[in-house]
């Protein structure tokens, strides 16, 4: 009976022996459930409607007499059941209104349509019940003749099919977002491949042996523009990054083919190949379906899910080219610095089993000089030929890598990665173009320990602290690393972070040493002495800190704030009636690179109102050869000014005298190293020297270290000039000195 057929309002009764079969559980009925404690209306309503037909599909009945007995049936069939013709009052009064409040609120089901039916009209108001329960139809039982019944029932089939669609689509949309989102996480061709058919077998609800053909190029590296399987399941599997041609299947190859050259899906019986291209990217999706159909809401869903994957086909492939970029040099092929740290990070265990593992970097040395002088174009290829050198003379159990512009890093077994045998490697020449060069190479090693739990990173920064270590030493051009190498770093870098601490907390303190007349016997200046203080109550020593203050460049700072506590000092010291007197204050080659070295010297002078040649500056004869043309310009200006000028450790050094006169000098210090020679009856011949040299030169002179009259007896009776040492008084603070200065005026001090 077709729903066009009912064309009375009287319900049709059969007998029961004369009732249609019961249609077998399939996809292709609408699931009614019929909730009534009345079997009678279980019964007329199964008769009335048992040939309903609706789309082409019938209706299967479900029967519940209870609210608990529906509701366990419901948790069990869900949004399978289309209808529930639902009885109001049951076992309780309001049976029916619980069922559709658990049924929606609890168990969460929004597809089941719900028609209520009572027999006593008017218990509930029909407006409430229908917007709180989402109930599609409410009628007394009296009214629901056949044709009304059978009106109410399509209809609600249609509205179950309208949300359940709505339903599926969101579904899928999530799966497709899912799916895409998925892929996109694929930083690798391979990976994103094998997922694409993993989402297209799970989206179509298939256990498909499938492929993924693509197009060759930067994805494989290859050369050749032939197609390749990147992604396969099933028995396909083992063609992955193979040539198509050489499967088996020729069906498969030349459908696939076919879908590449004409760009567009191919649909068949047996199998369907999809193509998908973004920005030029291209791909071929083979699906074996069997005896499957795709469906129009499939083919829908598939075409909306290769639009997105389209998209993220393309991201994978930029994926894999910045994974090229980001471990690999482009200039010699090899891995660069990360790849190199994720290969020590992964070191063979049965290598290093056969023998020691070596971590080597070999620095090319003077390469800036073959940059500079024959043009980086030579410097690349001469790059090139060392890396084609290493991997042709070193086995490929040797892992390589470049490191740095011309630092290459080796892993490998002792045997080969040693400095004997990789000196031996660079003893010929190489080929840069027309250019035929030797290079030298400095090296830095180190052992790798069979149970370490050490890092690709510890490896690489234990090699380039040997490195660094073969670079200071003259006598070799390579060193292994040892543990005391990295504690000295370790100590390096902490006092470093100490002293800028220290310094912005202005814990570092200046000390002064009197510097006396040897003619007057009266003080004439002093020297400023920077002194680090440490927590015990000790001192770190200045030749310690100093060169580390240099080498983090934090001395400019320092020397500043030394230049300016000597100006207020010696203000302080005008004001405390001590008057006329100089400070030494030392220069180091950093501060002379400062642009604006000059005329902070000039700015500080000028706001503590000292008169600047109460300012002597000290330099090294060392400073003076470092930056000449920098130095001698800024000491000039500086002279100009007013500044005394000193040259500290006179002798010491190996300045060369025509250049020592292009400086503007004052006064010339004696080092101690020729002061401490000076005894009772015994001479030193380069103290005279100095001393006599200095009168030449129209120079004052002044001997540091006197520690006893013999040596201040013998300074004087050369002539030399002044003299600083702990015969007169050893450096102090400045409360100290004011107190010193103002004894030795008032006493007889010898």
């Amino acid at each position: 009976m077709s729903q066009n057929e009912y064309e009375n309002d009287e319900l049709v009764f059969f007998e029961e022996d004369d009732a249609p079969p019961q249609n077998p559980v399939s996809k292709d009925v609408w699931n009614l459930l019929i909730v009534d404690d009345d079997e009678e209306i279980h019964s007329v309503t199964k008769l009335a409607l048992s040939d309903l037909e609706v789309n082409g599909r019938r209706l299967k009945f479900h029967h519940a007499y209870s609210g608990a007995e529906s509701l366990e049936l419901l948790k069990t069939m869900g949004n399978d059941i289309a209808i529930i013709l639902l009885d109001v009052v049951m076992e309780t009064d309001d049976a029916g209104l619980v069922i559709a409040k658990t049924l929606r609120e609890e168990l969460k089901l929004e597809e089941p349509r719900i028609i209520l039916r009572t027999g006593q009209p008017g218990y509930a108001p029909e407006e409430k019940i229908i917007k709180e329960y989402d109930i599609n139809d409410y009628k007394t039982k009296t009214e629901l003749t056949r044709s009304k019944l059978v009106t109410t029932i399509i209809a609600s089939i249609r509205a179950y099919q309208h949300i359940q669609s709505i339903n599926q689509s969101r579904t899928g949309l999530n799966q497709i977002i899912k799916s895409a989102s998925n892929l996109l996480e694929e930083h690798s061709v391979k990976g994103y491949c094998e997922g694409v058919v993993t989402q297209i077998s799970s989206l179509m609800g298939l256990k498909a042996d499938s492929i993924v053909c693509a197009r060759a190029g930067s994805m494989l590296d290859k050369d050749d523009n032939g197609v390749y399987v990147l992604g396969a399941a099933g028995e396909y599997a083992s063609y992955i990054n193979q040539k198509l041609e050489n499967m088996h299947d020729g069906n498969i190859v030349y459908h696939v083919i076919q879908c590449l050259l004409r760009k567009e899906h191919i649909y068949t019986e047996d199998f369907t190949v999809l193509y998908m291209c973004s920005s030029g990217y291209e791909a071929a999706v083979f699906v074996a379906i069997g005896s499957e159909k795709i469906d129009d809401v499939h083919r829908q869903l598939l075409e909306v899910f290769l639009s997105s994957v389209s998209v993220g086909y393309e991201n994978v492939n930029l994926f894999h080219e910045l994974r090229t970029a980001a471990y690999r040099d482009y200039l010699t092929k090899l891995p660069n610095r990360n790849q190199f740290i994720n290969r020590l990070d992964n070191l063979d265990e049965k290598m290093q089993a056969t023998g020691q593992m070596v971590v080597a970097l070999v620095d090319i040395n003077h390469f800036a000089d073959i940059n500079d002088g024959l043009g980086q174009e030579v410097g690349n290829q001469i790059l090139i030929s060392v890396a084609d050198l290493l991997n042709e003379k070193l086995s490929e159990k040797v892992e390589k890598g470049r490191i740095g512009a011309d630092v290459y890093g080796l892993v490998g077994l002792e045997n080969e990665v040693n400095p004997k045998y990789l000196n031996d490697i660079f003893k010929q020449h190489f080929t840069a173009g027309e250019h035929r060069l030797l290079l030298t190479v400095t090296m830095g090693l180190t052992r790798v320990p069979i149970d370490t739990e050490s890092t690709g990173l510890d490896f690489l920064k234990q090699a380039n602290i040997a490195l660094n270590r073969a670079k200071r030493n003259s006598a070799s051009n390579f060193e292994y690393y040892i543990g005391e190498m990295e504690d000295q770093t370790f100590w390096r870098l902490a006092m470093m972070r100490q002293l800028r601490t220290d310094f912005s907390e202005r814990r570092l303190q200046l000390w002064y040493q009197p510097q006396i007349s040897l003619k007057t016997e009266q003080i004439i200046g002093m020297e400023a002495l920077l002194r680090w203080p440490t927590k015990d109550g000790g001192f770190i020593s200045p030749a310690v800190f100093v060169p580390l203050a240099e080498y983090t460049g934090l001395i400019v700072e320092i020397g500043l704030w030394v230049l300016e506590e000597a100006c207020i000092r010696l203000k302080n010291l005008k004001e405390a009636g001590i008057d006329g007197l100089r400070i030494a204050v030392n220069i180091s080659v950093p501060q002379f690179r400062d642009p604006n070295f000059v005329s902070k010297v000039k700015k500080v002078i000028t706001q503590t109102g000292i008169v600047p040649s109460q300012i002597e500056l000290e330099i090294t004869e060392s400073v003076a050869m470092d930056e000449p043309n920098i130095v001698v310009q800024a000491l000039k200006e500086l002279k100009d000014f007013g500044v005394s000028i000193a040259i500290d450790d006179f002798g010491t050094g190996f300045s060369s005298m025509c250049y020592l006169q292009q400086l503007p000098l004052d006064r010339l210090k004696v080092d101690r190293a020729f002061v401490k020679d000076v005894c009772e009856q015994r001479s030193s011949f380069f103290a005279e020297t100095i001393v006599t040299l200095g009168k030449k030169l129209g120079l004052e002179t002044i001997a540091e270290g006197i520690e006893t009259k013999e040596q201040m007896s013998y300074m004087q009776s050369i002539g030399c000039d002044e003299a600083q040492g702990y015969l007169y008084a050893q450096p102090m603070p400045y409360e100290d000195l004011v107190t010193f200065i103002k004894e030795y005026q008032t006493s007889d001090f010898f």
